[in-house]
């Protein structure tokens, strides 16, 4: 009896050391991504974030950030990209996420483009004309804000592409107009001319950004996970950041940016250096993440709530979007 005992527990440490027992399976974890040019592609192409996590990541590639919050409204996805005004209408429908990264302060990196030949030379040339735009998208944001500004309201037609569909459109002369950002934005400035930035609507009061935002379900079930992550997230912004210089069309890292985004290696680094990207203590700060509801990133998103209720665009705004807003991580990225 002790015999047959003795032999039992002695088949696990046999299994385990000629390797019958199954390995413990990496988590798969969905991400969701967009097609713009950012320092954090290349971790992205280097696995640093596999790396950081243990985490089996699947990065699933989405047209806009309208899309990606359809999908982790679904629960498909955990973590995406995202901008602005997508993360207020879908915070202000109850979708359960929170921004706990900014990627980029959009700036001059998304603009409003007419078509050459179209006979657009100032803003009120756009009545009549056609504008093609992502709705939910931040672009469709300050398309509606600018329209208005312009007194265009309703005197616009302004449809609905994909920015992977805007440049064919553009070249069949469908449209005379596109408010959208790279790679799409730099294929149209062959054929057109800029006629306002985001970085002049953001200075009229309606700013715009990039996010990360995680399932809240996820990121409080996966803290250690998440704060890995946001280190490298960190760390690539960093190196960027710190020596701007060396992220030219012969670097690696620009290579990895222009594969992952479809784009190509000599238009990265002009592109990059329309963004800025703040680091984690300044996204700490109440500038960004930081502050509760009087933070940076929970004002602009109540901004731009209450803006896409004005257009009929959400059913209501919140009383407070730090709701949406997640600064643990980067706290301990600082």
């Amino acid at each position: 009896m002790l015999k047959n005992i003795r032999r039992l527990l002695l088949v696990p440490a046999v299994a385990l050391s000629l390797g019958l027992v199954g390995t413990v399976q990496a988590e798969t974890v969905t991400i969701g991504i967009q097609s713009m040019y950012a320092p954090w592609k290349n971790a992205i192409a280097e696995k640093e974030f596999e790396k950081a996590t243990g985490w089996d990541i699947k990065w699933r590639n989405f047209d806009s950030g309208g899309d990606v919050m359809m999908a982790m409204a679904s629960g498909d996805v955990q973590i995406g990209v995202a901008g602005s005004s997508p993360v207020a209408a879908a915070v202000s429908r109850g979708v359960p996420v929170e921004i706990f990264w900014i990627l980029d302060n959009i700036a001059d990196a998304e603009a409003l483009v007419v078509r050459n030949g179209s006979g657009i030379n100032a803003p009120q040339d756009l009545a009549g004309k056609t504008l093609a735009v992502p709705f939910v998208s931040t672009t469709h944001f300050h398309t509606l804000f600018a329209l208005e500004q312009f007194g265009l309201t309703g005197k616009v037609k302004v449809i609905n592409l994909q920015p992977s569909d805007i440049p064919a459109a553009w070249e069949r002369g469908d449209i005379d107009a596109a408010f959208i950002w790279d790679p799409a934005l730099g294929k149209l400035k062959q054929n057109g001319k800029v006629l306002i930035s985001s970085s002049t609507l953001s200075s009229w009061g309606k700013a715009t950004f990039d996010a990360l935002v995680a399932s809240k379900t996820f990121a409080a079930s996966h803290a250690d996970g998440m704060t890995a992550f946001t280190k490298v997230l960190q760390q690539s912004t960093m190196d960027y950041v710190q020596s701007p210089d060396t992220w030219n069309a012969t670097s690696p890292k620009v290579a990895n940016i222009a594969r992952l985004s479809g784009g190509k290696a000599e238009e990265v680094p002009a592109v990059l250096a329309l963004y800025r990207f703040p680091l984690a203590a300044e996204q700490a700060s109440n500038t960004w993440l930081g502050g509760g509801k009087d933070g940076g990133a929970a004002k602009a998103l109540a901004a731009t709530a209450a803006f896409l209720k004005e257009q009929k665009k959400v059913p209501a705004v919140l009383p407070d979007y730090s709701v949406a807003i997640n600064p643990s991580f980067v706290e301990a990225a600082k």
